[in-house]
């Protein structure tokens, strides 16, 4: 079952650009639509629908950087035809409008990102403790000193803002803290620091890992401890749409506090 899930995945993928449905991605697995999308849902954490739309903004996001095309190709080019659509969802995704994401190379120069802690100092609520382990892939692929961001979401996919998130500045222990209550799932990413702004907002190899277990803070049991171990991820992996050093930037999120 596993392996018709990571088939879908990969022809997903491989066919962003194209105007694929469902019922093609079935049709190549071999499954009924139905069949395909509650399981794939159950082994990646997003339905497949979301899966290629995570893919398109990926493109998007890297047609933004390295082109001067106007947003409105962009939009059409990534399998959008309303620009106001387009917009909205990435922005719910990226965490920032096309325009904004353009520009936060410029904005990120200005203003690197800082180890923090989101909410800064708020001990209100629950808290979730644990340990970023990167694997010597992963370390190969960084280089030296790689950002480690942390995040507690409430789907298995890191997109739009954290419940509380983290940036460390090498691997290690992390604190997460003013978690309300509620079930989350703890998931982190490593980028690139050598390279610049470009590299951090959208790496070559996806560094990226979950704790394979979900959070359910209450006032019960307010504080968790959950390990996560970063590998490289595969060409067909989900990617991280957030865009991570943005969280972290003063500039950028005075940028933001001003729309």
């Amino acid at each position: 079952m596993r392996e018709a899930v990571l088939s879908a995945a990969r022809f997903i993928t491989t066919r962003a650009h194209e105007p694929i449905a469902l019922g093609d991605v079935a049709d190549h697995v071999g499954y009924s639509p139905f069949h395909l999308a509650r399981t794939f849902e159950r082994e990646m954490g997003i339905p497949p629908g979301q899966f290629l739309t995570a893919h398109r903004f990926q493109r998007a996001k890297q047609l933004l950087l390295h082109t001067d095309e106007r947003i409105i190709d962009i939009c059409n080019e990534v399998g959008f035809s309303a620009v106001g659509t387009f917009t909205t969802r990435f922005t719910a995704a990226v965490g920032t409008t096309p325009v904004e994401f353009r520009r936060l190379p410029d904005v990120l120069t200005a203003s690197p990102p800082r180890p923090v802690s989101v909410p800064d100092g708020d001990h209100d609520g629950g808290a979730v403790t644990g340990t970023v382990r990167l694997s010597p892939a992963a370390l190969a692929a960084l280089g030296p000193n790689p950002a480690v961001y942390v995040g507690l979401f409430p789907r298995r996919a890191a997109r739009g803002f954290p419940v509380s998130g983290t940036l460390l500045a090498e691997p290690g222990c992390f604190l997460l803290t003013g978690v309300p209550p509620g079930t989350y799932w703890v998931l982190s990413s490593a980028v690139p620091t050598r390279d610049g702004p470009q590299a951090q907002l959208i790496p070559g190899r996806s560094v990226l890992g979950a704790c394979p277990r979900a959070v359910r803070v209450t006032p019960e049991t307010p504080v968790h401890h959950r390990d996560v171990d970063l590998d490289v991820g595969a060409e067909w992996s989900q990617p991280v749409l957030i865009a991570l050093p943005a969280l972290t930037s003063a500039g950028a999120q005075e940028r933001r506090r001003q729309r």
